[in-house]
């Protein structure tokens, strides 16, 4: 690592390659770019659903999911594809309330690609990981933010800076709590095994 902050960028900017999933998963926000992320994606082949979240907020007018329902229509993304989760408030329940829907829909993923903020990546994942079940895959495709801020470019703004440790803040609040619950289902998984 060239910067002591190095490990921060690597914590926080989550991004892996994309193949073929069960359901593209966009974290709820007014920010088009999420979901022409999405549809490329859905385009591409890459997964047969598109399922944005979030619920209402007074500063969008709407819910974010028809925010981005509109979107996918806007990029010729048939509606009978795009699944609806509109009662989200924050990452936690976009991967709640995302998998409730699934699960309503005789869908229980494998594989899934969460398509989010590059700056929101790490929570992003964590909040799917802690909510889906332990097996399935997740693969992360982020898109940069209205504030332009990557992983090359986060540490050069003040409002990079704000962002990026803002979103470090909350994994430290999410996840306090989430952490144990993880232990105890990995010790129970390792208990399991070795009494086969």
């Amino acid at each position: 690592m060239d910067n002591p902050y190095d490990c921060i960028t690597e914590f926080i900017f989550v991004e892996t390659p994309v193949s073929p999933a069960d359901v593209i998963l966009v974290t709820g926000a007014n920010h088009p770019p999420l979901m022409e992320k999405a549809a490329e994606l859905y385009k591409q082949g890459m997964a047969p659903y598109i399922l944005p979240s979030g619920g209402f907020k007074p500063h969008v007018g709407m819910t974010e999911w028809e925010y981005l329902r509109k979107i996918a229509i806007k990029n010729e993304i048939p509606e009978e594809v795009i699944l609806k989760e509109d009662k989200a408030q924050h990452t936690l329940e976009n991967a709640r309330f995302s998998l409730e829907v699934l699960r309503r829909n005789n869908l229980v993923p494998g594989k899934a690609i969460v398509v989010c903020k590059a700056g929101h990546a790490r929570r992003s994942l964590l909040c799917y990981q802690a909510e889906f079940p332990i097996d399935c895959e997740f693969l992360v495709s982020p898109c940069v933010d209205r504030y332009g801020i990557t992983k090359e470019n986060w540490c050069l703004t003040e409002i990079g800076i704000k962002r990026v440790m803002n979103e470090v803040e909350k994994i430290g609040t999410y996840f306090g709590e989430i952490i144990p619950r993880w232990k105890n289902m990995h010790l129970l998984k390792e208990k399991g095994e070795n009494e086969i």
